[in-house]
């Protein structure tokens, strides 16, 4: 008979040490080892069997292996679609992560009930909520398929059993931490379990062809609960985010083996479900108010979608002997960055001032091209000159006050143009061997003065 021992497992990065300690030496987190019991022995028969993806046995020339593109299957949800590349790729394990009620589960069920009216076989298995609570759910988002089995189950090997008597199409586990496989004896959520449970669940996806949906509760510094490991295990990690008191969400990918992990979906929340945004800019700008001092807009690239977005900028005398510089939706370093830029090149006395940046709308901008619309708008707010509504700012910002090229500018200018704005300030060697659309001029600059110039009169 196999021995049992206890052992105490990091539930962060999945350490493990023979003894407690406060402080896990791996990841330098507190309070995070728990203790696990341990078989030691020889392992039951068919426990752990994770089989490796089904494919050809023996080696062969890279030369000689035919492939096709895989094959994906569209959901009605274009936004979806676009950030995973294209649709649903069968036998794909798909993670997705959220705050608590930010509508992961809405999601996902509009998503079952469209993949069920296409006559795809849709098994929903809920760990979280009776079947009578998902049908509730169902009913407020108007779904009514029969191809959409549901199912709540936390035991693994059931729900294994479940898969393999039913054989559907695609398979929604909510959420993966209550989930729980029998031969592992730590509580369901441990990195054990989750480690186990998902590597099972990825060999009924390969083996099968089989589409897994698998949600992740999310820690309060926003990662994915549990060891980093299952975001290494799945195909595709997407991130559901927004704020509960507003009613827009943002769809990223940070991790995806079948498409870029550089797009964006936008949907918002209503009462019969979650409808996508077809034309964000307009959302993110309709409530810029005009003639007001600190206010620009750019147009940045969310994956192969252009964006057009606010920034804003808040300049005032501070009150301390340290002035306070604040970021909301971009780099804070990257904002100093900037105001030093201002201060050398151009002669802006910023270091008494008090700074205030924020990107409307509640995303977040990480890429150069927003650097040039970053200085208009402080250089607008410290001057007290509003920039005109239908100027475009475009550019990165170098340490010696250059405006450097972007990319995809083309994409970017069209977008502008589609919605009224008039010019654009963008780096002069951007300009060429592409076509400018009609209705919208286009200013090329050298330098940050150049662009105060063209955005301020001076």
């Amino acid at each position: 008979m196999a021995k049992k021992k206890t052992k105490f497992m990091c539930q962060e990065c999945g350490y493990e040490s023979p003894k407690w300690m406060g402080r896990c030496p791996s990841c330098h987190q507190w309070n995070t080892m728990v203790e696990e019991v341990e078989i030691v022995g020889k392992a039951p028969r068919g426990a752990f069997q994770h089989s490796a993806p089904s494919g050809p046995n023996k080696a062969e020339k890279i030369t000689s292996i035919e492939t096709t593109q895989e094959p994906r299957v569209k959901t009605k949800l274009r936004e979806l679609n676009r950030v995973l590349g294209g649709g649903v790729v069968p036998g794909s394990l798909v993670l997705i992560g959220g705050d608590p009620g930010i509508g992961k589960s809405t999601l996902l069920l509009q998503v079952s009930s469209q993949l069920a009216s296409m006559k795809e076989s849709v098994l929903y298995i809920s760990g979280e909520e009776s079947i009578k609570q998902t049908k509730l759910r169902a009913t407020r988002l108007n779904i009514n398929e029969d191809d959409l089995f549901v199912f709540a189950e936390t035991n693994l090997e059931i729900i294994s059993g479940t898969i393999e008597e039913m054989n559907p199409n695609f398979v929604i586990v909510d959420s993966i931490q209550t989930v729980y496989h029998p031969n592992v004896t730590s509580a369901p959520g441990s990195v054990s379990q989750v480690r186990e449970c998902t590597a099972e669940l990825m060999r009924i996806a390969k083996t099968k062809g089989i589409a897994i949906f698998i949600v992740g509760h999310v820690t309060k510094e926003g990662s994915i609960a549990g060891p980093r490991l299952l975001e290494h295990m799945v195909d595709t990690v997407l991130y559901f985010e927004g704020e509960r008191h507003h009613s827009y969400r943002i769809l990223r990918a940070v991790k995806n083996r079948f498409g870029s992990t550089n797009e964006m979906g936008i949907f918002e929340m209503k009462e019969e479900g979650l409808e996508e945004v077809e034309n964000p800019s307009e959302i993110f700008l309709e409530e810029r108010s005009g003639g007001s001092s600190g206010s620009t807009v750019v147009a940045s690239m969310e994956g192969t979608r252009p964006v057009l977005v606010e920034i804003q900028a808040l300049i005032s005398p501070t009150s301390f002997g340290n002035p306070r510089r604040m970021a909301t939706g971009t780099d804070y370093n990257r904002v100093n960055l900037l105001m030093a830029v201002l201060e050398k090149r151009v002669g802006m006395l910023l270091q008494n001032q008090d700074a205030y940046i924020k990107v409307a709308g509640g995303l977040k901008l990480d890429e150069p091209a927003i650097d040039l619309a970053i200085v208009i708008s402080i250089a607008s707010s410290f001057r007290e000159k509003p920039t005109k509504a239908t100027d475009c700012f475009i550019g990165e910002v170098g340490l010696t006050g250059e405006v450097r090229r972007v990319s995809r500018i083309e994409q970017r200018v069209q977008e502008a143009a589609k919605l009224g704005f008039e010019r654009v300030i963008l780096p002069g060697n951007n300009i060429g061997g592409w076509k400018i659309p009609e209705g919208i001029q286009v200013i090329g600059v050298k330098n940050v003065g150049e662009a105060l110039q063209y955005a301020l009169g001076g």
